[in-house]
């Protein structure tokens, strides 16, 4: 899995994304190569709540040229250097009145940062503090920036992947950033290649809706199409993002974190002796605040490496591939794929002989031996899940009363339903 994921990375990485737009429906395209998206588009003007899609952006080119004549701030270098959502403009302009429009970042000098102008019409660029350092004060500078901003749409991938009943499980990941990779890039890809280990399993209670979706604006227009839907359907979903780097986890929690999404993650994250933490939900984040808002209320929480905001290279172009890992970002989606799998392996099991433990021998439940040490803790675990399996305590609360992860009783569930001494509710 990490050589694909790279490969994916190495064809996203280029693209310059944003909430509407040619690269946004270029990097759907793509992505859609590992999981089935259908590409929904919303048209401009179309009303989403308390929101309007805005018009589509589009950029071809753009750069600043000094008064010696060097090219800089090239779009086509690094399209963090552009403004994202620039206004077009080709002009002569003075250092003074350049400098209005130029952001940096004093602090991390090296970095070019990460801005947008999505809902107010400006243009402008993006340069690290040294080389806007450098530039000279007197003389004319070019500028040009060959964009449109006209009526368009707003593109959502979505893909429902089916399973026995009509219960959803929700992944939802954003994709309107252009380079960055462990904002950006990490998400997506987590979310796709989840979607091909889940759909090569051979049942599934739960179906799996999954959300590819600019941040904010892009999830309003989908929650306005189905949100009803799901607010009736949506048992558990996560926020796929900040997936990449080699930090520990974080699990942010919903707003009701008795619900089944943090009961999920948390028992694994520390029934599998991972490294991480967890926070209660707040409000600075990602699309966690439309699916939660008071409306819907639904139970998603979001698991990540290190947190956005919370590492130096966020939102400039220090994300990039260096920054992050393969291998983390394959463990993230072994970690989300176990969630997952301990979401459908939860639920209410009865053990069909109440009055005192079966008689496991003459049903072949009983090991032979009880050496070596797996075999005794495979028994333990068979005969905890019987002593609790009462219909009224889930498997994740039987699991953690034993101290051990919820997918260590798949073993014994299997073969005492298929004993008939076990049922689930």
């Amino acid at each position: 899995m990490k050589n694909e994921l790279e490969k994916y990375f190495d064809r996203l990485w280029p693209i310059c994304r944003s909430i509407t737009g040619n690269g946004l429906r270029e990097s759907l395209n793509i992505l859609s190569e590992v999981i089935p998206l259908e590409i929904i588009e919303y048209p401009t003007g179309t009303k989403a709540f308390d929101w309007e899609v805005p018009r589509e952006w589009n950029i071809k080119e753009a750069y600043i040229e000094t008064p010696g004549g060097e090219r800089i701030a090239d779009f086509n270098v690094n399209n963090l250097h552009v403004l994202n959502y620039s206004i077009p403009v080709d002009k002569t302009v003075s250092f003074d009145e350049l400098k209005e429009h130029v952001r940096t970042l004093p602090d991390q000098p090296d970095a070019i940062p990460y801005v947008t102008s999505y809902y107010s019409e400006k243009w402008g660029f993006c340069l690290s503090q040294n080389q806007f350092d450098s530039l000279p004060k007197e003389g004319n500078y070019k500028v040009k920036i060959d964009s449109t901003l006209e009526p368009g749409s707003l593109s959502v991938g979505h893909c429902i992947l089916n399973g026995e009943t009509d219960e959803e499980i929700l992944i939802s990941t954003y994709v309107c950033h252009p380079s960055m990779a462990n904002n950006e890039l990490s998400g997506p890809l987590a979310a796709a290649f989840l979607y091909k280990k889940l759909a090569s399993l051979s049942k599934r209670k739960y179906t799996y809706r999954f959300v590819f979706a600019p941040e904010t604006a892009g999830v309003i227009a989908y929650l306005s199409q189905y949100g009803n839907h799901m607010s009736a359907k949506i048992k558990a979903g996560f926020v796929a993002t900040c997936c990449g780097d080699a930090g520990p986890f974080t699990y942010k929690r919903s707003k009701d974190p008795t619900n089944l999404a943090d009961r999920a993650a948390e028992h694994l994250l520390r029934s599998a002796g991972l490294p991480h933490s967890v926070i209660n939900f707040a409000v600075g984040g990602s699309d966690e605040r439309q699916y939660c808002s008071p409306g819907f209320n639904m139970p998603v929480g979001s698991l990540m490496r290190t947190m956005y905001q919370h590492y130096p290279e966020y939102h400039t172009s220090l994300d990039n591939k260096d920054f992050i890992s393969f291998e983390a970002l394959e463990e993230t989606v072994e970690t989300y794929y176990d969630i997952c799998r301990i979401l459908e392996l939860n639920g209410l099991y009865f053990n069909k002989i109440q009055h005192c433990e079966p008689q496991l021998g003459k049903r072949g439940l009983y090991p032979d031996s009880l050496n070596p040490d797996d075999a005794r803790t495979e028994l333990h675990n068979l005969l905890h899940l019987l002593s609790f399996a009462d219909g009224k305590m889930d498997l994740i609360e039987i699991a953690d009363r034993r101290g051990t992860c919820a997918l260590n009783f798949a073993k014994a569930i299997a073969e005492c339903t298929e004993a008939g001494i076990l049922e689930r509710l």
